[in-house]
């Protein structure tokens, strides 16, 4: 055992004396003496940048062994079995039935009728065809009043539409009848005379709008209008849109034609019956610039007018700017515009507005020198809107309508100072206008709007009743169940009439004012079903007999009640 341990102790020994032995040949660290004569403290200027990539000295590199993963697939058994999602649902109403004919029928005070029939068919869902009947009639029956003051009004309507891909056109026609009777005079003595008078509309048109083609849309209208006293006009108009291309931009530019001719069936004091028309011919082109809130119209408007018997020719240029600005978002909206154009009047129009007229007045157009404008819309909030606007027009030969004086060598229904004439001035017009509309919740909304016009003219002593201020109130109820409401208030100024007496030597003009009115209506009605409603209206609830023209009283207070049917045909 003693012998073993020194064997150990000896192998320890030699092994140590070798290691020292090696250790020694490779140290070659010198032993020299180094003298610190103060601590290093180092600079900026001291350090540099290495300029070159060092190179390794190793002899050899060692290289990457491949590695090769293998996963072994081990099926696992699993219990769990997802389930179907299903999709939250909302609740909704069922959507109400929308019916394409109608029927309308209502019965009223002073033997008033209202009736209409409306049907319309939809044919391979590219073509509908549509037609409409409609009579009205009152027995009149104002107080005061010895002539009879009816009215009735029949019109028969029917269109036909047809959208394709690229394309839609429509044809339009019909006929109406009207009946009048020339009561106002102030000839108390006047009893069962015949003051009756008829006029006649008959039309045809077509329309064709283009998509994906510089032409973009084309109009043409045939109108004749004629009355019992053998009064007739003929206005044939076209209308179209081209947009030309110009210099990588598009010039909008709306062509206009009308043949129109006219002549008066009697003369009133006149050596003959006057006889009108004319030829209109003219272009209107426009650039839009488009810009994040601004919009800017640059056009002009030409027309060569060749006049026809009492017609004179005429040559006119108008301006055609118009432009808006947004300056806060839809809060507040400014524009403006700088706009003139040919009005081309009609019998017929004059007769919408006064039906009263004699069938012996001459039309000439209007020349709409300019209309000057500027205004602001927008909302107050998102339930409040309103828009004011003031204005100043120039027309030369603005239509008139004044009240035709009595005459004693030609007794006709309307030589008694019952009907009116027009006459033609020009006048400057100095416009303001108020407009606000309020949606008080989903069910109520009301409206108010104001106008002023301050009209300077010529010739005429006044501007023949028009009146300076118009107002309007309005208010619209739905509930949520099945009954639904209206209201409206109309207030219209002073006018201005003039009363002729005496004859072609001697006569006698006097300046009388026409009272201003307020009308106001209600009117109601309950939805028994979808397709079957009843409704009754209130009208002229002051029970006001105000004129609406001179010596022309309207009705007071009235009472109409119906109901209406909707289907499909």
């Amino acid at each position: 055992m003693y012998k073993q341990f020194q064997y150990i102790l000896t192998l320890v020994a030699v092994l140590c004396s070798s290691t020292l032995m090696f250790s020694q040949e490779k140290d070659t660290i010198q032993t020299d003496v180094i003298n610190v004569v103060k601590p290093y403290t180092p600079t900026i200027s001291d350090a540099f940048k290495v300029k070159t990539t060092p190179t390794l000295d190793d002899n050899s590199t060692t290289e990457k062994k491949p590695i090769n993963y293998e996963i072994l697939s081990v099926p696992v058994a699993s219990t769990f079995i997802p389930t179907k999602g299903t999709a939250a649902t909302i609740e909704k109403e069922k959507p109400e039935r929308f019916y394409d004919s109608y029927i309308n029928l209502g019965l009223g005070s002073y033997g008033s009728l209202i009736s209409e029939l409306s049907v319309a068919k939809e044919f391979n869902r590219i073509g509908i065809f549509g037609a409409k009947i409609a009579y009205d009639k009152s027995n009149g029956e104002i107080e005061d009043v010895n002539l009879d003051s009816g009215f009735s009004d029949f019109k028969a309507d029917f269109e036909y539409i047809n959208r394709q891909r690229d394309k839609t056109w429509s044809v339009m026609g019909g006929l109406e009848t009207q009946k009048y009777n020339w009561y106002g005079t102030e000839n108390s003595n006047l009893k069962d005379i015949d003051v009756a008078h008829d006029y006649f509309d008959l039309y045809l048109s077509g329309e064709v709008e283009y998509e994906y083609t510089y032409v973009k849309s084309a109009s043409v209208l045939l109108r004749r209008f004629y009355d019992d006293f053998d009064s007739q006009e003929s206005h044939l108009k076209f209308t179209g849109k081209v947009d030309l291309p110009i210099l990588d931009e598009e010039i909008t530019t709306d062509v206009r034609f009308e043949f129109f001719s006219g002549e008066a069936g009697t003369s009133y004091n006149l050596d003959h019956s006057p006889e009108y028309g004319n030829v209109l011919l003219g272009v209107s082109p426009k650039y839009q610039l488009n810009r994040e809130d601004f919009t800017l119209n640059i056009g002009a408007s030409m027309y060569y007018m060749l006049g026809i018997n009492d017609t004179e020719s005429n040559f006119y240029v108008y301006p055609n700017i118009t432009g808006t600005f947004r300056i806060v978002d839809d809060a507040v909206i400014a524009y403006g515009g700088f706009t003139g154009d040919v009005i081309q009047n009609t019998y017929r129009d004059f007769v919408k507005v006064n039906p009263y007229l004699s069938p012996s007045i001459s039309v000439k157009p209007t020349d709409n020198n300019y209309n000057a404008y500027v205004g602001m819309l927008g909302k107050f909030t998102n339930d409040i809107g309103y828009n004011v606007k003031v204005g100043y027009t120039s027309e030369d030969d603005k239509s008139l309508f004044r009240k035709n004086r009595i005459t004693t060598n030609n007794f006709e229904k309307y030589s008694y100072g019952n009907s009116f004439m027009v006459v033609y001035d020009n006048v400057t017009t100095i416009q303001a206008l108020a407009e606000l509309n309020v949606n008080m919740n989903k069910n109520l909304k009301i409206g108010f709007r104001a106008e002023y016009n301050n009209y300077d003219t010529t010739l005429e002593e006044e501007a023949w009743n028009l009146p300076n201020i118009k107002a309007s109130v309005f208010g619209d109820y739905m509930s949520d169940q099945k009954w639904f409401a209206g209201a409206n208030i109309f207030y219209v100024g002073k006018r201005n009439d003039q009363y002729i007496t005496g004859n072609d030597i001697n006569l006698t003009t006097e300046t009388i004012d026409v009272d201003g009115y307020l009308d106001l209506n209600l009117n109601g009605g309950y939805n028994v079903t979808n397709s079957f409603t009843v409704f009754l209206k209130l009208n002229n609830i002051t029970a006001q007999n105000y004129e609406s023209w001179n010596n022309y009283d309207v009705q007071g207070f009235q009472v109409l009640g119906g109901a209406t049917f909707k289907f499909d045909f």
